[in-house]
């Protein structure tokens, strides 16, 4: 009995562990909101990593499949919050190698370990740069 509640324990605790540091990679640095709509009015908040690049700003859908990557494809036109701030921009899809490629560079440049632990539970093999161009 002892030995089971132990388990359980520390089962318990490491759970609890790796969400700590999931919550702290996912939070711990610059996150901003982005915000979407799809063709019909439907508007959609999404909480993710930014990149500086070139003098345009960088954001990433970790796979072709994030809803709010099908909004840009329907209305690029987004709002960006930053800090205090909210800017409008026209997104723009890099969905090629050489974009997949410098989002992950940068992220992996800003976001350093958190970036290497997200990348345990979450696959960005298929991820797509999206450039933000002012409005």
């Amino acid at each position: 009995m002892k030995v089971a509640a132990w388990a359980l324990a520390t089962l318990i605790a490491c759970g609890l562990l790796f969400g700590l540091i999931t919550l702290v990679a996912l939070e711990g640095q610059e996150v901003v909101v982005l915000r979407t709509s799809d063709g019909r009015g439907h508007t959609r908040e999404t909480r993710t990593w930014v990149a500086d690049h070139a003098g345009l700003v960088w954001i990433e859908a970790a796979n072709p499949e994030r809803e709010f990557y099908h909004h840009i494809l329907e209305n690029p036109d987004v709002e960006l919050q930053r800090r205090a701030e909210v800017r409008r921009y026209h997104a723009v899809s890099v969905a090629t190698p050489d974009g997949h490629a410098l989002i992950r560079r940068l992220l992996v440049e800003k976001y350093g370990w958190a970036d290497r632990w997200i990348g345990l539970i979450a696959d960005t093999s298929q991820s797509i740069a999206i450039r933000l161009e002012p409005r």
